[in-house]
């Protein structure tokens, strides 16, 4: 093949492709977050299977919370379980604690939430992980790693 005729069919190649991005790209779009009327961020379990957004706070909560929280957000010697505390807890409130942190006198000595709201892992993804907490609290979503719809 000479040197035109590969540029041609590169070309065609490319061109087909494109073409076909333009077809296929905003049918794989990703879905928006589901939130609640007055703008917090809520999840969806439809037969077992959860939003991009929910699946995304488990994967950032195992990362990072669940070394003091338990799997599963099922608590620890560390820190209380937070699927009893989202039960109570406002998504203002959890805000504010995930980002500024909390000591606090107990029983049995000092108990502290270290700050989290310079971890761009936390931070950058904190409705998503409130998504998953507050799914496990709210009895939608069992322990485990939960699996995806529309993936």
């Amino acid at each position: 093949m000479t040197m035109t005729l590969r540029f041609r069919a590169r070309s065609c190649l490319l061109a087909i492709g494109l073409a076909g991005a333009a077809v296929i790209g905003p049918a794989m779009a990703e879905e928006e977050p589901p939130m609640t009327p007055d703008g917090v961020p809520t999840y969806e379990v439809k037969e077992g299977l959860v939003d991009r957004g929910t699946y995304n706070g488990y994967r950032r909560f195992h990362s990072v919370c669940h070394t003091c929280h338990g799997f599963d957000a099922s608590g620890s010697s560390f820190a209380p379980p937070l699927v009893d505390s989202l039960k109570r807890l406002s998504y203002d409130e959890f805000k504010e604690v995930v980002i500024n942190g909390r000591q606090t006198q107990g029983a049995t000595g000092d108990k502290v939430m270290p700050t989290f709201g310079l971890d761009p892992n936390v931070v950058q993804n904190l409705d998503d992980i409130y998504r998953y907490l507050k799914a496990r609290a709210d009895g939608a979503l069992p322990g485990g790693r939960p699996k995806r719809y529309g993936s």
